[in-house]
């Protein structure tokens, strides 16, 4: 039976067993088309990465995602935790203190840039194929309330309403009052399967200012039960298009902001993620997800 190698990673996160789990199979070929979901299913992390030749040579790996549920066209962490491994086992020759690299994903190119010291990389960074792009409205806050086993007076109105966004993946960013209402957030499936069905974003990013941790800007959480996904320690993607959010709140027009976004934390899988977004006119122009990445294991599979 062939036997195929893969490593598993925790991303976003300079420590062993924070973050969240991903499984790259740094040489995919050769794996049936049908099994590729079962194998995502067998690990059951949010995600899996499979990856390939690139189709243009002038790009460093075709690199595909699945979720327990679905393979989807782009994610944040599986990126950067591909990155980050590839070069860690040297199958991505590292340049320097800085190596710039591009992805093929089903959303487009994806350039990420790898950070070493010492010949080891130490910080992964993406820059989205897309720009952040607002989506139709989606459910109230009364049932938005619902969705979420909190009261009404949790949910921010107003200039802070909730409000979908997508960069690949849409999401829908519902900002609290308080890390406290973070973290009495629970996803009830009856009304999130009524309120949601057909609705313009299936995945929930709750959220507040300020965080548990000195220096954090963002405290959240994601919610993504319609890929099979109840809750992610750490979402690259949605922190990403959280930016097309935040940028029209910040009252900067021009320049750079910068977030730290800390996710997982009621999991017991604290997360990092750096969020960057250049901005003219109050809009972005060019938005970046990135941090570190901890090999945890390696090994074999035997696929048929």
């Amino acid at each position: 039976m062939p036997k195929f190698k893969y490593l598993t990673a925790d991303v976003f996160t300079d420590v062993p067993f924070g973050g969240n789990q991903l499984a790259i199979f740094p040489d995919a070929r050769g794996i049936p088309e049908h099994r590729l979901q079962d194998v995502t299913r067998e690990f059951n992390f949010s995600e899996t990465t499979f990856v390939y030749p690139p189709d243009d040579p002038s790009h460093t790996r075709r690199v595909r995602i699945f979720t327990p549920a679905t393979e989807i066209p782009f994610a944040g962490h599986p990126t950067v935790g591909t990155a980050h491994v590839l070069a860690a086992v040297g199958e991505i020759p590292l340049t320097g203190n800085v190596t710039k690299i591009v992805f093929e994903e089903k959303v487009g190119l994806v350039p990420v840039e790898i950070r070493a010291k010492e010949g080891v990389p130490v910080f992964a960074q993406l820059t989205t194929a897309m720009l952040p792009e607002q989506g139709p409205p989606c459910p109230d806050r009364a049932t938005l309330a619902k969705v979420l086993g909190l009261d009404v007076a949790d949910i921010l109105d107003d200039a802070w309403a909730p409000q979908s966004f997508t960069t690949g993946l849409p999401f829908l960013f519902v900002p609290l009052v308080s890390i406290e209402a973070v973290a009495r957030a629970r996803l009830r499936l009856e009304p999130w399967g009524s309120a949601f069905e057909g609705a313009c974003a299936k995945y929930i990013f709750v959220f507040t200012l300020g965080g548990e941790r000195p220096g954090s800007d963002v405290h959240a959480r994601m919610f993504g039960p319609g890929v099979a996904v109840p809750e992610d320690p750490a979402t690259g993607s949605a922190c990403a298009t959280l930016a097309g959010y935040l940028a029209p709140r910040s009252g900067q027009r021009d320049g750079t902001l910068r977030w730290m976004v800390e996710q997982g934390f009621e999991m017991g899988r604290p997360s990092m993620l750096e969020v960057e977004t250049d901005v003219s006119g109050g809009r972005p122009t060019a938005v970046r997800v990135g941090g570190s990445t901890v090999l945890v294991c390696e090994g074999v599979m035997s696929i048929e």
